[in-house]
């Protein structure tokens, strides 16, 4: 993919990006062994930031995220900050084989219809990121929207220090324990509750993410195409080879404008897609059909949600969200295009 100012002439200013790997060029046994194993540790190294996302969005009145944290380790040790970890790692490991084959096949069959259809490049790119990301969201919430119900309960329990409302006191014993007592008192149900707000969370929030993501790379080469111009304009007199004047970024520029460019697109998403991430939390979490008692519906729980602080209530647990959003797209990013190139059949053509 070359950003340059002009598409008749090649110029100094073009940056030479490495070709983007698609879902035929890639070794799948290696894709999704190597996938699990990072993205483990990724989830593991941003778990606590949705522990203290989960905590403020079930509580009754507006709590500091330090006051949070600072609570949970003075209480529950740092062991509270991973309740439920086994849970949702159990479940991210076949949700993130979904995601990923979804994503790389929606990827390259839309991209290669767009092109075919006459669509610029640029624009077919952006078309075929927002198809894949809705896709991916979509499969992935199969599996996920149920290890969500449980990790999200057991995040919560000993969190009645900020007047929880329906505070959980220690009910639920690990994972498997949750998932009976669920599945005993609401059924099915119960494990898919919020699965309709999940994907009209994270469906739209994936599409807008991965299009967004595709047009902040552009932008970020572009602008650096232009910057590196503007301080090296003696290259235009000296100009003899074309192909000498196309910079060839090396893997750390590379990564880093790829997580520069994630990090963009995961802190618009975060804050698009607050609101729904909270009811589809307080849905999950709070309003349970236990004892008897039906579980309050979509619209009712907005209006808890407002009778308790107004609208801003929505957006409780923006910051840790919003960090882990952007820490996780950046992450997440980096990790998925190292993952790629450990895993395409030819590497050193890659290289070359």
């Amino acid at each position: 993919m070359n950003l340059g100012t002009s598409e008749e002439e090649p110029t100094a200013e073009e940056i030479d990006v490495p070709e983007d790997i698609d879902w035929q060029m890639l070794d799948k046994s290696k894709f999704f062994i190597l996938g699990a194993a990072l993205f483990s540790g990724v989830s593991a190294s941003l778990y606590p930031a949705v522990v203290l996302k989960t905590r403020l969005q079930v509580a009754q009145s507006q709590v500091s995220s330090i006051k949070t944290a600072v609570w949970i380790l003075k209480h529950e040790g740092f062991r509270g900050l991973y309740r439920g970890f086994g849970t949702s790692l159990t479940g991210t490991i076949p949700a993130r084989a979904l995601y990923m084959a979804a994503l790389e096949v929606t990827k390259s069959n839309v991209g290669t219809a767009a092109t075919r259809c006459g669509i610029p490049e640029p624009s077919a790119a952006a078309i075929a990121n927002a198809a894949a990301g809705l896709s991916a969201a979509m499969a992935a919430q199969m599996v996920w929207t149920p290890v969500d119900v449980i990790s999200q309960r057991l995040m919560v329990q000993g969190g009645d220090n900020h007047k929880v409302s329906n505070a959980f006191p220690c009910k639920y014993l690990n994972g498997i324990d949750a998932f009976k007592k669920i599945l005993n008192t609401e059924g099915i149900r119960g494990l898919y509750r919020g699965f309709g707000v999940s994907i009209l969370t994270y469906a739209p929030s994936n599409a807008v993410w991965w299009a967004s993501y595709s047009v902040a790379q552009r932008l970020v080469w572009s602008g650096m195409g232009c910057f590196i111009c503007q301080k090296d304009d003696e290259r235009e007199e000296n100009r003899v080879n074309v192909e000498k004047n196309a910079l060839r970024p090396n893997a750390k520029t590379v990564m880093a404008v790829q997580g520069a460019s994630a990090a963009m697109a995961g802190g618009v998403s975060a804050l698009i897609t607050m609101p729904l991430d909270t009811i589809k939390t307080r849905l999950q979490v709070l309003d349970g059909d236990e004892n008897g008692r039906k579980g309050a519906s979509f619209g009712q729980t907005v209006r808890n949600l407002v009778k308790e602080g107004g609208w801003m209530a929505c957006y409780r647990g923006l910051g840790p969200r919003w960090a882990s959003m952007s820490m996780s797209a950046t992450t997440m990013i980096t990790t998925y295009e190292f993952l790629k190139r450990l895993s395409a059949k030819n590497r050193e053509a890659l290289s070359s």
